[in-house]
């Protein structure tokens, strides 16, 4: 049951060399899905907490990166007393090929999960070539 439990906690993102935060929060390396279709590429990533609003996708050059922020809610009046569950932002980045159309990359949220729909671009699309016989 303890090995379970280890597998379903979040992993907290390892810092790169050369970045440095600016917010003290944890930062959260989200669990992903990818889904290859004939004519996409579906991510499906876990965010617990984030809404389309606090989500933010770039892509520069050839890296996605996908951030989300996540707060921690306390109503008015009441004090924390005990947390099991860790609060943090999410961070996470890919590198896309050609194969992507990035003109066409579309993205969705709900209930904290993200859904990144990357379309295969028409050139790198497998294209039939006719074989005729010569007359």
């Amino acid at each position: 049951m303890a090995e379970e439990t280890k597998e379903m906690q979040k992993k907290e993102a390892q810092a790169q060399e050369r970045v440095e935060r600016t917010k003290s929060s944890r930062v959260y390396t989200p669990d992903v899905d990818i889904i290859e279709r004939k004519e996409d590429i579906v991510l499906i990533a876990d965010m617990p907490g984030v809404d389309e609003k606090s989500v933010d996708i770039t892509l520069e050059k050839n890296k996605l990166t996908i951030q989300g922020a996540v707060s921690r809610e306390i109503p008015e009046g009441y004090r924390l007393a005990v947390s099991e569950y860790g609060i943090g932002d999410y961070e996470r980045a890919f590198t896309l090929t050609e194969e992507v159309d990035r003109d066409r990359i579309r993205a969705t949220v709900k209930n904290g999960v993200l859904k990144l729909n990357l379309p295969k671009a028409g050139a790198g699309k497998i294209k039939k070539i006719e074989v005729r016989a010569e007359s």
